[in-house]
């Protein structure tokens, strides 16, 4: 029995996913041979986790040869380790960045600027030049507004059927108990 197909990506759906893997600057590392990144899956590592799911496709799309390990483990909030990234050059050296507390595009901006070479360089002279950041920064989605039914409007200019008249005394009964104990 043949297996059902989980997700079939319309052709839509593919330009746009080839269109962000092929977007510039194209992430060629060509001083690098490995990477390991080490991060929690959730509760914390934000920035990490943001870097891996929109820079390493891209990161693996340019570079198919090289080796990307990644380590999602789990982290409670009272654990203090932080996420790692770990660089193996191509002169055999290893080099580790700081992750901790940094946004996607920095953490890609300094990586491209380890492993990017001559094509990294010329970017990043092109968008100083220009004036323009050197890699765009995510915006944040803004929060979707709360829907207010027709109905809860309209109700604020509608008098309060139960509301006491300013002459009104409350009467409480002290022999009832709860809501009882105001109606008469």
């Amino acid at each position: 029995m043949p297996r059902k197909v989980k997700f079939v990506a319309t052709p839509s759906e593919l330009s746009r996913i080839l269109a962000h893997l092929k977007k510039d600057p194209r992430p060629q590392l060509q001083k690098v041979k490995g990477l390991k990144i080490t991060y929690a899956y959730r509760n914390d590592h934000w920035g990490t986790r943001h870097f891996v799911k929109d820079e390493l496709p891209r990161i693996r799309y340019a570079n198919p040869r090289m080796d990307i390990q990644v380590n999602k483990l789990p982290k409670t909030p009272q654990d203090g380790w932080k996420p790692e990234l770990t660089l193996e050059l191509r002169d055999g050296s290893t080099q580790s960045l700081d992750v901790d507390g940094k946004w996607s595009s920095t953490i890609f901006t300094e990586l491209m600027d380890i492993g990017g070479g001559s094509g990294w360089e010329k970017w990043k002279q092109e968008r100083i030049a220009a004036g323009l950041p050197v890699v765009d920064i995510p915006k944040p989605k803004p929060k979707p507004q709360p829907k207010h039914s027709s109905s809860a409007t309209s109700n604020k200019s509608l008098p309060n059927p139960f509301a006491l008249a300013d002459d009104e005394p409350l009467v409480i009964n002290p022999g009832k108990t709860g809501a009882a104990a105001v109606l008469p």
